[in-house]
């Protein structure tokens, strides 16, 4: 995965979280479309940290590569 895709998916989900954090009615946020905003908001959360785990583990990996 290059960095240009990498970049891409990460504003991708805080577009997302952006976008679901206007839709969390704050004085009901369990019920109705709150409840499915707060989702997307924890799954893209999720992504995030999945490709910035990613991004850590190939630069690990190119290290390595590089020393061998």
């Amino acid at each position: 995965m290059n960095k240009i895709l990498l970049l891409v998916l990460l504003v991708l989900a805080l577009v997302l979280i952006g976008y679901n954090s206007t839709v969390v009615n704050f004085e009901k946020p369990l019920e109705g479309d709150s409840l499915v905003a707060l989702i997307c908001i924890v799954a893209s959360l999720c992504a995030i940290i999945l490709l910035l785990i990613f991004n850590a583990a190939r630069k690990i990996q190119k290290k390595i590569d590089d020393e061998s």
